[in-house]
């Protein structure tokens, strides 16, 4: 598993729960029961702070990191959209953007289109891309955010023909694809929950053991935000899978998260009682405290 993508599912499950901010020594530990070394953790929140998804703090001669608006912005949208259980009821309008940016800014248009998958979007021709969900404030934000007013075309309307609406979605997004890859989730996580479910009602599953049980559930499902437009349930197929994963997801998740919980905190205290000790210091304007 990428050391940089654990570092938001961890952000995302739980450091943005206690302040955002975490010692780099509590990250590495917390990393370390997934095989990731202490080089690979620093390089990959370094690369994060550069970024500009997190934001670095010393504190006497320890470095801490907290999520900068951007990061806690991302997070607060993936934890809607992971903790979702239905889909919304749709208003039956269709938002649709449409753009000509010029080759000499192509890297904002190939990071324009990244963002445009992972909020939902599909693309249903060549630069215009549509979505069944209220996203407008998400798609303004983005025109905003890469400065391209000038080359996009913004419209929220509905759909009169000559087809069905599901004709779009077929057009815009594989949801056979997408429903193999929930049957896939489903068969694995399935068996696991039981597994677990067992062990952990005999005391036969340490917290830290839950700890990561709970962090690799989050971190493959949340791989979903990636292929899953999160449709509207009138838009979706008859045997949809979505909504038995998330059932599934849900139930695994609460399974675990008390026993998590508390080696989460037992490790993010003890770097939390660093940091308090070094605040005294500076208070005192301690003379010996190495930046």
């Amino acid at each position: 598993m990428n050391t940089r993508s654990m570092i938001f599912t961890l952000y995302g499950d739980y450091i943005s729960h206690y302040g955002s901010k975490i010692w780099t020594g509590s990250l590495i530990r917390l990393l370390h029961e997934f095989g990731h070394n202490d080089q690979s953790v620093r390089a990959a929140i370094s690369r994060m702070n550069k970024q500009g998804w997190v934001q670095a703090e010393k504190i006497g001669n320890k470095s801490y990191y907290s999520l900068t608006p951007r990061g806690e912005k991302r997070i607060e949208e993936a934890a809607k959209r992971i903790f979702k259980l239905k889909p919304e009821k749709w208003d039956g309008k269709w938002r649709i953007l449409m753009y000509t940016i010029p080759e000499e800014i192509r890297a904002v248009r190939d990071e324009l289109r990244k963002e445009l998958v992972w909020s939902g979007f599909g693309t249903i021709s060549n630069s215009c891309w549509i979505s069944a969900n209220n996203l407008e404030k998400q798609v303004y934000d983005l025109i905003e955010k890469y400065g391209i007013e000038p080359y996009v075309d913004f419209f929220v309307a509905e759909y009169d023909g000559p087809h069905e609406n599901v004709k779009l979605v077929e057009k815009s997004w594989d949801l056979q694809e997408i429903n193999d890859r929930y049957q896939e989730f489903i068969s694995e996580y399935s068996q696991k929950y039981i597994i677990d479910k067992n062990k952990i009602s005999k005391g036969q599953m340490s917290d830290a053991e839950c700890f990561v049980e709970r962090t690799k559930l989050v971190h493959e499902y949340r791989k979903f935000l990636f292929f899953d437009p999160g449709l509207p349930e009138e838009l979706l197929p008859e045997r949809w899978l979505g909504n038995h994963a998330a059932a599934l997801f849900s139930d695994y998740y609460k399974e675990l998260a008390e026993p998590a919980s508390c080696f989460f905190e037992t490790v993010f205290k003890e770097g939390n009682e660093l940091k308090n000790r070094h605040e005294d210091y500076d208070v005192l304007d301690h003379p010996f405290i190495i930046d």
